[in-house]
């Protein structure tokens, strides 16, 4: 078993002045005046979030943790995750207490996601039904496991100090990383799955919420991609082991359900067959049994993660380069050359940045090679256009201030372009190495009258107006300042697969209250050219998002291209409004 920290060794360079993240970080560090402390005598601490951009839209937010111990059956652990954390986001002019709120959305993250990938549409969400005259919450909640993610370096608000710190052992306000945790250190994660993930939902409503009839009133819970089946999952539960009395029943804890680009359901098949479950399989609970043991033993990793782009380090990267891409949009990067040379980042920008399997191959040339923005290696990193993988893309703009080729690696352009693994959108990369500054176009540009319009080589445009809805730098700072992270480093690896073995006796048990599903109205909304695009039930009507890719449900701008109210949001907040 891997019982080791690992951390990169590389070179040094530019300094910037520090956002004003740094105050919430050093609040979160020394407690808020109202906090009551997080030493063993408290309970509950919240913190302001205090943002580069200020209270946009008269939303203010907070990160609140909330104390709530594992059982002792899951064994040791760090003492941070016997807390609870998530987001509030409130109306500035609202209720101080969340009891007194019009309504409160709780929303469970996707898989490998965090709180802070919540951001945007939260606070579109409580700004649109403040309009209404309505004030509501959006609580974005942090799975267990984060608590194990080190942001010292990010929030040091430093491109260069950050990569000092979690690669040349450089501290930042006295303190030292101390190395990705590996897979020895998380046999408390063995245990961490689907029961206990929707029991720390239930205790979390419970603390904050104490009144079950308010609750049952006034929460909607629902979720991301994953978080739509957590949420079935919840709304099916019992909680007090007794079936019969239905007060703790995970359905009577929610006045509504709502699923973004996702479905509320206990299947991970019931997401359009985007990830298969073992329906099929007979129920005898052997193949449970076998993988506990594999994760119990450590002889399965307890932490999903691969060896390219899906690991704690390429999560902390992409913080990093949203730094850059907040603190110098314009600026050109040094990131890709600053950066340590360690065969995870080299194996990690080869498959981001090739244009072809021969790039990928020799490793020339290398992202290193070309004179790119901040705002550009951001866009490289988590566009549509660029990045492979559909779970991970949004629809940030396009490269601009050079030529640019088609992308044909890991598949070509063209042929079957349906939403799959790869995403349906022809992708592009920069022609020149060594050549022009290339820049990045935002969202809200793109179409503009110099817009030079890139094609494909088959003629085919890479993008337009209609398909651009997220704001680059509104994405930078959901990634660099959120002091709970976009992304998840340590994600259970039992919490997926309790979800695969949906029907084996053990998994089988905790849906208690299969009526559930559907004791409460449901709002489902699909980005138009998300994985989902096409696959989700007409018989649930589900409000369509155009040009909308997995995680815009998330990140979308609040005004969009065509001068219309973003539509996620929008429709939260009309669901909101809704009586039970």
């Amino acid at each position: 078993m891997d019982t080791s920290r690992s951390r990169g060794r590389a070179p040094k360079g530019l300094r910037s002045a520090a956002p004003a993240v740094l105050l919430t970080i050093g609040m979160l560090a020394t407690g808020a005046p109202d906090a009551r402390g997080e030493d063993g005598r408290g309970t509950r601490t919240e913190t302001a979030v205090v943002s580069s951009q200020g209270a946009v839209g008269g939303v203010t937010e907070s990160v609140v943790r909330v104390k709530a111990p594992l059982p002792a059956s899951f064994g040791a652990r760090p003492a941070a995750c016997d807390w609870l954390s998530y987001l509030r986001y409130r109306a500035a002019d609202g209720p101080d207490a969340s009891a007194d709120a019009d309504r409160i959305l709780v929303a469970q993250p996707g898989i490998l996601e965090g709180a802070g990938a919540f951001d945007s549409v939260a606070r579109n969400t409580v700004a649109r039904a403040a309009e209404r005259g309505r004030h509501i919450e959006f609580w974005a909640l942090d799975r267990r496991s984060n608590c194990l993610e080190d942001r010292t370096g990010i929030a040091s608000g430093d491109q260069h100090a950050a990569v000092d710190y979690y690669y040349r052992g450089k501290q930042v306000n006295g303190r030292t990383f101390g190395g990705y945790v590996g897979n020895g250190e998380l046999r408390w994660m063995a245990k961490l799955g689907i029961e206990q993930t929707v029991r720390d939902e239930y205790d979390l409503l419970a603390a904050e919420l104490p009144d079950q009839r308010l609750r049952e009133q006034k929460v909607l819970c629902g979720g991301h991609s994953l978080g739509g089946v957590i949420t079935g999952y919840l709304a099916t539960a019992d909680f007090d082991g007794d079936p019969a009395t239905t007060a703790d029943a995970g359905y009577n804890q929610c006045a509504g359900y709502f699923a973004l680009d996702t479905t509320v359901s206990t299947s991970l098949g019931d997401l359009s067959g985007s990830i298969p479950d073992d329906t099929n399989l007979p129920d005898v609970g052997l193949g449970y049994g076998v993988v506990q043991a594999g994760l119990d033993t450590g002889v399965l990793p307890r932490s999903l993660s691969a060896p390219v782009l899906l690991n704690p380090e390429t999560m902390t990267l992409l913080g990093i380069a949203g730094l850059g891409a907040v603190r110098d949009p314009g600026g050109e990067a040094d990131l890709p050359r600053y950066l340590p040379a360690n065969v995870n980042i080299e194996a990690t920008n080869r498959f981001l940045f090739s244009k072809d399997t021969a790039t990928f191959l020799t490793g020339k040339p290398a992202v290193k090679d070309f004179r790119l923005t901040n705002e550009a290696v951001l866009g490289a990193l988590m566009d549509d256009h660029s990045v492979p993988l559909a779970f991970l893309q949004s629809s940030v703009g396009f490269f601009d201030g050079g030529p640019i080729v088609d992308k044909n690696f890991p598949v070509a352009n063209g042929g079957d372009t349906r939403p799959g693994l790869f995403g349906g959108e022809y992708k592009a990369i920069p022609e020149r190495p060594g050549g022009p500054l290339y820049t990045w176009r935002n969202f809200d540009r793109v179409g503009d009258a110099d817009d030079p319009g890139y094609r494909s080589a088959d003629g085919t445009p890479f993008t337009g107006a209609g398909k651009e809805v997220t704001d680059i730098q509104e994405l930078a700072r959901s990634l660099a300042e959120q002091p709970l992270d976009f992304t998840e480093q340590y994600f259970p690896t039992k919490l997926v697969t309790d979800l695969q073995l949906a029907t084996s006796p053990q998994v089988k048990r905790l849906v208690v209250h299969p009526r559930g599903l559907t004791a409460n109205p449901v709002l489902t909304v699909l980005a138009g050219d998300g994985l989902l695009s096409g696959r989700i039930p007409a018989d649930l009507h589900p409000v369509v998002a155009d040009g909308y890719q997995h995680l815009d449900v998330l990140t979308a701008a609040p005004v969009q291209n065509d001068g219309r109210p973003e539509p996620v949001s929008t429709n939260l907040a009309t669901f909101a409004r809704e009586p039970r």
